[in-house]
Formats: C-alpha cells, structure tokens, sequence
C-alpha cells in the first residue's frame, strides 16, 4: 500500500493528543480520520473501513478501546489495530498482547504505550499495514 492511499483512524477522547497523533500521522504521508470517543467511531467504522486504527483505551469507559478493538475486528478482522494508551503508566498495569491468554480478549495488533517516539509509531504503522 502506498502511503497517500492509507487512510487511519484516530480515536482518543483528549483531544491534544489526537491533533499531536493526526500531525504526526499525516508528516508520514497518511491521510486521517478522527474520533473523539468509542461511541463516534463506532458510527464512522459503519461508513468507513480505514486501512488501519488507532485507538485509546480509556475514554467514555476505562475499558472503551478494548470493546472497540473488539467491534472493529468482527467487523473487519483483517483490520491492523493499535492500542495508544497511558494506562501503565498511570496504574502500572501492562498488557502483553503476545500472551496466549491476552490474545483471547485483547484483539489489538499492537499495544503501544502514550509519549510514543515518532519513529517508533511509524515502525509499528508500516509493519501492521506490510502484513495487511
């Protein structure tokens, strides 16, 4: 896939990082789309397939990115997920996605932790959508 062809989705309900992610996403060459909570992306994925999203965990609901990711993929299993959260740092709880256990209810792709450096987002994007 080209990059001018890749369309991401963005859903995080703080809306600072959402432009800072956007900006960055788009400085790769990817175009965006945005969601401000699970609720709104769950009502743009029925218009839209983006080629792959990002997701926080914890808006309306501290479990809100998990049942999205959960959605997204019966709809679109093939659909590249990444989860963006700040949660280990702010509760020190971790989620180890290659966990055989984890990988039974955690339907990401990847779990990324927020300050995400630059290089390593464009890392995970561009090895997701390679498998894709």
């Amino acid at each position: 896939m080209r990059a001018g062809n890749v369309t991401i989705l963005i859903v995080d309900d703080d809306q600072d990082y959402l432009y800072q992610l956007q900006i960055k996403i788009q400085n790769f060459g990817y175009q965006t789309i945005t969601a401000e909570s699970q609720k709104e992306a769950e009502e743009l994925i029925e218009k839209v397939k983006p080629d792959l999203a990002i997701l926080d965990l914890m808006m309306e609901n501290e479990d809100s990115g998990f049942i999205l990711c959960y959605k997204m993929k019966k709809k679109y299993p093939d659909l590249p997920i990444i989860i963006a959260s700040g949660v280990t740092a702010e509760t020190g709880i971790s989620f180890d996605i290659n966990d055989e256990n984890n990988r039974k209810w955690i339907k990401a792709d990847c779990f990324l932790d927020k300050g995400i450096r630059t290089e390593k987002l464009k890392e995970a994007i561009d090895r997701l959508l390679e498998k894709s």
